[in-house]
């Protein structure tokens, strides 16, 4: 066996594989966004998705008192703003001015969709039990929205440390699941 000792603290990237995901927040009129790859589906019908956020950011209290967000899935090309997003602090940025997002009005929540993303959910948090704990919220999507002219897109997804990466050949497999 060639295995080696792994570091604990680089787990989630061996098994951190959704995307990449810019959540977006209002509060007292004032959108936020943060990047998001601590994320997994809970349910189908509806769908529902857990995800991680920072208890010390301002998404994060945001979310705990709004209750509701946006989560827009970037492709490949928007890879240096998904960075720039994640390491700054919305309490003292406005992200959207700074890396040229577009602030698109959402239809179901106050906060905005991210008009270059290619696609976007609007949510809002179904169950609370443990974000005290995990900081770990279960939003349910209310809507979905999806660019049709984006073919193949190739979604970021963060492996740790910098490193991301982005699917490459589509394949389809026969499958029983509906």
């Amino acid at each position: 066996m060639s295995k080696r000792d792994y570091p604990l603290a680089r787990v989630y990237g061996l098994l951190e594989s959704g995307p990449v995901a810019l959540l977006a927040t209002v509060r007292k009129g004032r959108a936020n966004v943060m990047t998001l790859s601590w994320l997994t589906m809970m349910e189908f019908e509806p769908p529902l998705v857990g995800c991680v956020v920072g208890g010390d950011s301002a998404s994060f209290e945001a979310l705990k008192v709004t209750k509701a967000c946006t989560l827009n899935i970037p492709t490949r090309e928007l890879a240096k703003q998904v960075v720039g997003v994640g390491n700054c602090s919305g309490r003292s940025v406005d992200k959207f001015a700074r890396f040229g997002l577009t602030a698109v009005p959402a239809t179901e929540v106050e906060a905005p969709l991210i008009g270059e993303c290619y696609a976007s959910l609007e949510c809002r948090v179904a169950d609370t039990r443990m974000v005290n704990r995990y900081s770990f919220f279960v939003l349910e999507v209310l809507r979905a929205w999806v660019d049709t002219a984006v073919k193949n897109p190739q979604t970021l997804h963060h492996r740790g440390n910098g490193v991301f990466f982005a699917p490459g050949e589509t394949f389809k497999l026969r499958s029983a699941m509906k």
